[in-house]
């Protein structure tokens, strides 16, 4: 009788990104590479670059040579999704997504240059964790992504939370808002509209900044209208 030998299970590695795939993680502990492209879950089998390679170079082939940095944008949404349990899967690394968003927020609320997390704060936190906590909690510092690409879609996905629960609130007023418009020209003399909204959320009136944004055309009220009322229609 032939004796069955089971199929030694294979591990995700954070280069395999660079293909265009993420990882998911099976109840029982088995990961599976997932497409960024397509969305198409792969057998375990297929873990290996050779495999992705295939896939990417068959299916997507327009995608050849997109850049790490590119896909590693594209596996933020990944990670973000919480979908994925429900078929059975469990998202990986939330806490390293939560630090980076965390120092992302820092950054930009010091105003410092997006390249500053993968040239000087990752490094830093390396070296006291090497000194201070070991090698493990090297490894662990080390999954979270810092760079200037990242930093700037963090950034982005806060600003867009922001407006989103501002317009929500705003919606929610029970009584009617009220707007402050200024008009100022920039460096490059173009006039910039700013608008700043006054409304009631939960019995108390909150004063919330709630967009810039350059008039195209003229400063003329019709335009200023119009620009606010595309804000609206874009947030509905």
């Amino acid at each position: 009788m032939c004796k069955m030998l089971s199929a030694k299970k294979r591990k995700c590695n954070d280069s395999y990104v660079g293909f265009g795939f993420a990882c998911v993680t099976e109840r029982d502990g088995t990961e599976r590479p997932q497409c960024m492209i397509c969305n198409l879950v792969m057998s375990n089998r297929n873990l290996k670059p050779s495999g992705l390679r295939e896939h990417l170079e068959s299916k997507h082939s327009n995608h050849v040579g997109t850049s790490i940095d590119a896909f590693k944008l594209r596996r933020i949404c990944y990670d973000q999704k919480a979908t994925l349990s429900s078929y059975g899967f469990v998202a990986p690394g939330k806490h390293f997504l939560e630090a980076s968003y965390r120092v992302s927020y820092m950054i930009v609320k010091e105003k410092k240059p997006h390249t500053i997390g993968e040239t000087f704060v990752k490094p830093c936190a390396l070296e006291m964790a090497k000194i201070v906590l070991g090698e493990d909690a090297v490894k662990q510092l080390s999954q979270v992504s810092l760079s200037n690409d990242i930093v700037h879609q963090r950034i982005k996905d806060m600003s867009q939370n922001i407006i989103t629960q501002v317009v929500s609130e705003i919606k929610q007023s029970p009584a009617k808002i009220s707007m402050q418009i200024d008009e100022s020209a920039d460096v490059s003399n173009h006039s910039q509209l700013f608008v700043f909204v006054r409304y009631v959320h939960k019995k108390n009136i909150k004063e919330e900044f709630l967009f810039c944004e350059r008039l195209k055309t003229t400063t003329k009220a019709v335009d200023i209208f119009k620009l606010i009322q595309s804000f609206f229609d874009r947030h509905e």
